[in-house]
C-alpha cells in the first residue's frame, strides 16, 4: 500500500522519500533488527504482526520500516502523524477498521507517526483496541518509550530499538540516491562524500537533504559533479536543523523567554511558533513559561502563575494540534503582564548566604517535638503571632549571619 507513503499534492517529493525502499534491499544500516532470519523480519513476511514501538533517531529508517511493513502486510494499512493528526480522525479510523474486520475480516495496522506528541489522554484511547486486536499499533518516537507512552500501551507493544546509521551505511544510501534518486547523473568525489557523511551524522535524511542541495547547485551551473567545496557552499548556506539537545534549541527558548520578558508579544509569538514548528515538545515549552511567571513576573500579577500552571495543565489533557492556542494565550499574558523579579533577585541572595555554611537554627525556631528537646531550650521563648497585636520582634536568621534584607518590593 505504497501510495499511503505518497505526498498528496503535485510538487517533487524531497529526496529521502522520493527513494525509500518498498522491501528489505535497500533497507541499510539496521540489520541487527531486521536481517534476514530476525525475529521481526519473520513476523513481517509472515505477516504476524503484534503492536510495536520503533524507537531511534531522526533519520535511521523508523518510517522506511514502517512503509516496508505496508508493502509486505495483508492488513488494511493507515498511517498518521501526532504534530498534525486529530484524536477525532484517529477515532474515525478505528471504527473503519472495526467495520473492515467484521465485514472483510482484515485487520489494520495503524502507523502514528511521532507518538510520544500524543498525550497520555489520547495514547489511552487506542487502549481497548489494542487489547481486542481491532488494530495492530505501530508507533514511532525519538524519544524513550518507557518516558514518553503510557505504560499499559507499552506493556502491549514490543519496543524495537534503531541505531544511528554509521558511516558504511550512510555511503550505502548516499551511492543509491545517486542511482535511484535523479533524472539525470550525477557523481560525487570521495572527499565529498565523507565531508557528507560527517554532517549527516547518522540521520539518512539531513544527508539526503545535503545530497540534493549539491545536485540542485551544480545542475544549475551545469555541472554533474558533487565536490567538497560545492558542499562547502550549500551546507554553510543551508539552515541548521532543529536539534532538541543542541545549540538552536537553547537559542529559539532563549529569544521566546527574551521577547515575553520586554513585554514584546508579538515577537515572542514568532519565536513560539518556531518552535512548534521545529517540533519542540510542547511540555518544555509550557515548563519555561511557569518558571516565567515566577521569575520574571512574581507578584506584580500572582494570577500569571496560574494561567501558565493551567497552560502546562492543557499539554498534557488537549495535545497537539489544538494545544498551540493554549500556548499562545498564555504567551501574550505573560509577555503582556506587569513585571517584577523582586522574589528570584532576593532567592539569589538568599542562595549566596546559605553557601557561606550551615549554621544552626536558632533553639526559640525550632519545634520541641519531645520532652528532651524542651529541656534542651526547643522552641523556648518563641513568641507565636497571631497571640500579638504587633508584629513579634524577635530574630529568625543564625546569630552567625544576622538580619538580612532580600526581598525588596518596588
Amino acid at each position: 500500500m505504497a501510495n499511503l507513503f505518497e505526498e498528496g499534492n503535485k510538487q517533487k517529493p524531497p529526496l529521502a522519500d522520493r527513494i525509500r525502499p518498498d522491501g528489505f534491499d535497500g533497507f541499510y544500516g539496521q540489520e541487527d533488527l531486521i536481517g534476514e532470519g530476525s525475529p521481526l523480519r519473520k513476523a513481517i513476511q509472515n505477516d504476524e504482526l503484534n503492536s510495536l514501538i520503533l524507537w531511534g533517531p531522526p533519520g535511521s529508517g523508523k518510517t522506511t520500516l514502517a512503509k516496508i511493513i505496508a508493502n509486505k502486510t495483508d492488513a488494511h494499512f493507515v498511517k498518521f502523524s501526532a504534530v498534525d493528526a486529530r484524536l477525532k480522525e484517529v477515532r474515525k479510523a478505528i471504527r473503519e477498521a472495526e467495520e473492515r474486520q467484521k465485514v472483510h475480516n482484515q485487520r489494520t495496522i495503524l502507523f502514528i507517526d511521532e507518538i510520544h506528541r500524543f498525550n497520555k489522554a489520547q495514547q489511552d484511547a487506542f487502549l481497548p483496541y489494542v487489547e481486542e486486536g481491532t488494530i495492530i499499533l505501530i508507533g514511532a518516537t525519538t524519544e524513550n518509550p518507557s518516558f514518553e507512552v503510557i505504560s499499559p500501551l507499552l506493556s502491549r507493544s514490543s519496543v524495537y530499538t534503531l541505531d544511528p546509521l554509521d558511516e558504511e551505511s550512510m555511503k550505502k544510501i548516499i551511492k543509491r540516491a545517486l542511482k535511484k534518486g535523479f533524472e539525470n547523473s550525477f557523481e560525487i568525489t570521495d572527499q565529498a562524500l565523507e565531508r557528507l557523511i560527517n554532517y549527516a551524522d547518522g540521520d539518512a535524511r539531513v544527508g539526503l537533504n545535503g545530497l540534493e542541495l549539491g545536485v540542485n547547485f551544480v545542475e544549475a551551473n551545469e555541472g554533474n559533479k558533487i565536490t567538497e567545496e560545492v558542499l562547502d557552499k550549500v551546507l554553510k548556506e543551508h539552515a541548521l536543523r532543529y536539534d532538541k539537545k543542541g545549540e538552536q534549541h537553547y537559542n529559539l527558548i532563549s529569544a521566546f523567554i527574551k521577547s515575553m520578558r520586554d513585554s514584546d508579544p508579538d515577537a515572542a509569538l514568532y519565536w513560539l511558533a518556531r518552535m512548534v514548528e521545529s517540533g519542540e515538545d510542547p511540555r518544555f515549552i509550557a515548563r519555561r513559561m511557569v518558571i516565567f511567571a515566577s521569575e520574571d513576573i512574581g507578584n506584580a500579577d500572582p494570577q500569571a502563575l496560574e494561567v501558565a500552571t493551567n497552560v502546562a495543565r492543557a499539554v498534557e489533557f488537549v495535545g497537539l494540534p489544538e494545544v498551540q492556542i493554549n500556548l499562545a494565550q498564555g504567551t501574550t499574558y505573560l509577555a503582556t503582564a506587569p513585571k517584577n523579579n523582586a522574589s528570584y533577585s532576593a532567592l539569589l541572595k538568599a542562595l549566596k548566604d546559605a553557601k557561606k555554611g550551615a549554621f544552626g537554627v536558632p533553639l526559640h525556631l525550632r519545634n520541641a517535638a519531645t520532652n528532651l528537646m524542651k529541656k534542651m531550650g526547643y522552641g523556648e521563648d518563641y513568641e507565636y503571632a497571631h497571640d500579638l497585636e504587633e508584629e513579634p520582634d524577635q530574630e529568625h536568621f543564625p546569630e552567625e549571619l544576622g538580619e538580612q534584607n532580600y526581598y525588596k518590593e518596588d
